[in-house]
């Protein structure tokens, strides 16, 4: 009977299909996927350390965010008096551009401060803006969000929410030299903001992009690609290694069995020296390797090095994928993400940046809708 019912195949398991993890059968909502906050965080971290490190991700992401923001998301007063339109955008923008004004830490222009949302949107998956009473936005940082052990109210990742609608009551944010290490079990630890003032106005604007209609935090754009991004580094690093092995020029120096060691002394080290124990218990000496350097073989062994191409004719094609991958993760067509039209036509890069510019304005309209729209109406 199995057989017979109307279903999908693919919800059938077989030895060729990969087995997916923390699939209940039952369903879940968004937030049940990341409900460990340590593995929430570490997901965090690990983006983080990407863009610190990593060769490609912090570039193709500043691009993305670039194309995106460019010169700031500026706003035009529709009140249907051409004078108030002006004097409402002259107030507004003499307020953006005024650091000390706009920026609780006195550090950046809004315009800066749009650039650094959808960045942190992108990289870590969300951040808050807190509407200060002086008129000042104060930026807070994904991983300060934090749920105490504690707590037993409807609290996800330190955003409370109502158990009826879902609605968002209180974000508890921790300290900003809480140790990163230390366990959070008390709610004393937290401070809890209020989401919206006395007159239901937004006082915390809340900038992540929801793929789902119960996802509470966001995700960082590197999930999917997470793979593919790390081991782009690693091969690279690999075959940036192995050149340097084969461009290595040493002279091979072959010795009989019989040969004895002049009577003035030991040799001199080639290279920087380790030691090292075989399996069979027997300590060997082992030399690092360099260029012009000479290799010493034991008494009676060949020794022989071969010189392979490298990179390899696949290497190019193969890691250009892996750039493709991660660039449509992040809206960034190829062209984009290398900065290199020479294997297309005009006709390709204009079809190509038409496709990218649909996911630009969509990053625009979240940082409007979530940070902006927010903000003029605060001010």
């Amino acid at each position: 009977m199995d057989i017979l019912r109307a279903d999908y195949s693919a919800a059938k398991a077989n030895r060729l299909r990969r087995k997916r993890s923390g699939v209940p059968s039952a369903g879940a909502g968004a937030d049940y996927h990341y409900r460990s906050e340590a593995d929430y965080l570490r997901l965090m971290e690990l983006a983080r350390d990407m863009d610190r490190n990593d060769l490609l991700v912090g570039s193709i992401l500043d691009r993305a965010v670039s194309n995106a923001i460019q010169e700031g998301i500026q706003i035009d007063p529709q009140t249907g008096d051409e004078g108030l339109n002006a004097d409402l955008k002259a107030r507004f923008w003499a307020w953006s551009e005024d650091r000390t004004q706009c920026d609780l830490a006195r550090e950046r222009s809004l315009r800066q401060m749009q650039w650094l949302a959808l960045r942190h949107m992108m990289l870590d998956g969300d951040m808050l803006f807190l509407a200060n009473r002086s008129g000042a936005l104060e930026m807070v940082e994904a991983h300060r969000l934090r749920t105490p052990k504690n707590t037993t109210k409807n609290v996800v990742h330190g955003v409370l929410l109502d158990t009826a609608t879902r609605e968002r009551l209180q974000y508890w944010l921790t300290r900003e030299d809480v140790d990163p290490y230390r366990q959070l079990n008390r709610v004393s630890d937290v401070k809890a903001y209020a989401a919206r003032d006395a007159e239901d106005r937004l006082q915390v604007f809340h900038v992540y992009h929801p793929k789902r209609i119960s996802q509470t935090r966001g995700v960082t754009a590197f999930a999917p690609v997470f793979d593919a991004a790390t081991m782009f580094d690693d091969i690279n690093f690999a075959k940036l290694v192995q050149q340097q092995m084969v461009a290595c020029f040493a002279i091979i120096e072959e010795r009989q069995l019989n040969f004895k060691m002049p009577s003035s002394g030991n040799e001199p080290a080639i290279g920087p020296q380790t030691e090292e124990t075989d399996a069979d218990g027997i300590p060997r000496t082992l030399e690092g390797f360099g260029p012009g350097m000479r290799i010493k073989g034991a008494p009676g062994a060949k020794i022989h090095i071969d010189s392979a191409k490298v990179p390899n004719p696949e290497f190019f094609p193969h890691m250009r994928l892996i750039i493709q991958l991660i660039g449509i993760n992040l809206g960034m067509p190829l062209v984009l993400a290398l900065m290199d039209a020479s294997e297309t036509n005009f006709s390709g890069w204009r079809g190509a940046m038409e496709q990218a510019k649909l996911g630009f304005h969509l990053n625009q309209m979240a940082i409007y809708e979530r940070m902006l729209a927010p903000a003029y109406e605060w001010q």
